[in-house]
C-alpha cells in the first residue's frame, strides 16, 4: 500500500462533499499537472490511502482520510467545454489529463493545519512543506502517513 495527500478547496469539492455522495465514493478530477498526472495513472492503485486537504482557505490542512478504490482513467471533464475543467487540447482518444475514484474513510479527529505540520521538524522532508510546492496530489511516505494519524489526538 501507498499513501498519498490529494488537495481540494472546500468552495469546490469538500470531505463533506465526499461523504455524502452516493457510495462515499466520486471521481477526483480536474488535475492540471503532468507530474501529478503521472503519478494518478502510473502509481495510485486500489487500496492505497490518502489524505483528504483542504488548500486555499481560513485554516489549510488534512481533514479526512480517503481510500482509492478505481485507478486512473481518463478524465472526461477535460472533453466537456461547459467545465471549469475543459481543455481544448485534450482529445479523447488520446486523453491527456488522468483521474482515479475515491472513497470516504473518516475525518480526522481535528483539522491538522499546514501551520502545525510546518512546526514538525520529523515531516521536514514531505513534499507538501517544500517550498513551491503546488502539486494537488503527492506522495506521502508511511512514516509521516503514520507521524500524522499520532498528531490527531495532540
Amino acid at each position: 500500500m501507498q499513501y498519498w495527500l490529494m488537495k481540494s478547496e472546500p468552495g469546490e469539492f469538500s470531505i463533506d462533499t465526499l461523504r455524502d455522495m452516493p457510495n462515499q465514493t466520486e471521481h477526483w478530477d480536474g488535475v492540471r499537472n503532468y507530474q501529478a498526472r503521472n503519478m494518478m495513472r502510473d502509481e495510485m492503485k486500489v487500496g492505497d490511502q490518502a489524505f483528504f486537504y483542504h488548500s486555499n482557505c481560513k485554516v489549510p490542512g488534512i481533514v479526512g482520510v480517503m481510500e482509492v478504490v478505481r485507478t486512473g482513467y481518463p478524465d472526461h471533464t477535460a472533453f466537456d467545454p461547459e467545465s471549469n475543467h475543459f481543455d481544448p487540447k485534450s482529445d479523447p482518444d488520446k486523453p491527456r489529463w488522468m483521474m482515479v475514484d475515491v472513497k470516504y474513510l473518516r475525518h480526522t479527529h481535528r483539522v491538522i493545519s499546514l501551520t502545525e505540520l510546518k512546526e514538525h521538524e520529523e515531516l521536514a522532508g514531505m513534499q507538501l512543506l517544500k517550498k513551491g510546492n503546488r502539486l494537488s496530489d503527492m506522495p506521502v511516505t508511511q512514516q509521516q502517513w503514520f507521524y500524522i494519524l499520532g498528531l490527531e489526538g495532540s
